[in-house]
This record gives structure tokens, C-alpha cells and sequence, in this order.
């Protein structure tokens, strides 16, 4: 499924700052969802790890109770969107101002993210359904069905279940 860039990728920079358990996993995230930050200060990394725990409600909550979440989320990351060009890009939206620095333009990015898919395909982020992992994701598949962070998760599951099925019969 295609999204726009901020319910796409915004969205893709949420979850993997939800999973990540360092400082350069932070970073990795959002470097790899095509942010344009080098690099952070131990302060920096801090503030974000420190967002994505208010980020971690929306993926586990229900479609419901989404909104109401993010609203919150953006009246704190005080989003105001405006057109720029950087880094030789054609002119697009950011949800934050030109000086924000990195912990004000992640949380303008990820809460504006969230915003777009929350309202545009409310079903399509949540937490594993394997039992133990708590791994946030964002459905990107066709059909819109996804359950598991992971094919290594789903397959755990579906191959306790058959077991659980032999033993039955």
C-alpha cells in the first residue's frame, strides 16, 4: 500500500523508534525511513527514546482510541507544517520549523505521521500478535491483514497452533 510521505515513512521512523533499544537504533530508524539527520547528541538521543515511549500507546491501542492519542501528541510536538527544500530535494512539507533541530523535527515528523495514517488507514499499525514480542509495526502489505511484526513471528505462531491441532486430533 502506498501512503503519503508522512503516513508512509513518518509512520515506518514511529515504529522503528518504538523498537529501537539504543541510541544508535535510533538513529538507524530514522536514517533508514529517509530522514535527513547525521547524527546525535547523547541529550538528543535521550529526549527521542523518551518520545517513542509516547509514541508506543497509539501502536498498541485500539482504532478507536487513536485519535484522541495523537492529538496529544501533536499539541506537544507543536506542529506547523510549512514547504522546504533541502539536501537537493523539490519542495515538501515538514511538519516542524527549519530550526527545530532533531528532537523537534522527530517529534513533528512521527506525531504528523501517525495523524496521516491514523486517518487514512486506522487499522494499518499495531503491536505483534505473537505472545511475548512487543514489536510495533506498520502495515504495508496489499491486503491490510498483517497481525505479526515478522514472517519469523507469524510462522512461530501458525507452527504452535498446528502442533497444538496434531496433539488434539
Amino acid at each position: 500500500m502506498h501512503f503519503n510521505p508522512y503516513g508512509g515513512a513518518a509512520a515506518l521512523v514511529a515504529a522503528d523508534l518504538v523498537n529501537a533499544g539504543s541510541a544508535s537504533e535510533l538513529l538507524d530508524g530514522m536514517v533508514r525511513n529517509g530522514m535527513a539527520i547525521k547524527a546525535l547528541t547523547d541529550g538528543e538521543a535521550a529526549l527521542i527514546a523518551a518520545w517513542a515511549g509516547r509514541l508506543r500507546p497509539v501502536f498498541a491501542a485500539g482504532v478507536a482510541d487513536r485519535p484522541e492519542l495523537v492529538n496529544e501528541l501533536l499539541a506537544e510536538a507543536a506542529c506547523r507544517p510549512h514547504i522546504t527544500t533541502h539536501d537537493g530535494k523539490p519542495p515538501h512539507l515538514h511538519y516542524s520549523a527549519a530550526d527545530a533541530g532533531p528532537v523537534g523535527r522527530v517529534r513533528a515528523y512521527t506525531a504528523g505521521g501517525l495523524a496521516h495514517l491514523v486517518c487514512e488507514a486506522p487499522d494499518r499499525l499495531g503491536i505483534c500478535g505473537r505472545e511475548g514480542c512487543e514489536t510495533a509495526y506498520v502495515d504495508t502489505s496489499r491486503n491490510g491483514r498483517r497481525r505479526f511484526c515478522s514472517t519469523r513471528c507469524a510462522t512461530r505462531v501458525h507452527v504452535a497452533e498446528h502442533r497444538a491441532r496434531q496433539v488434539s486430533a
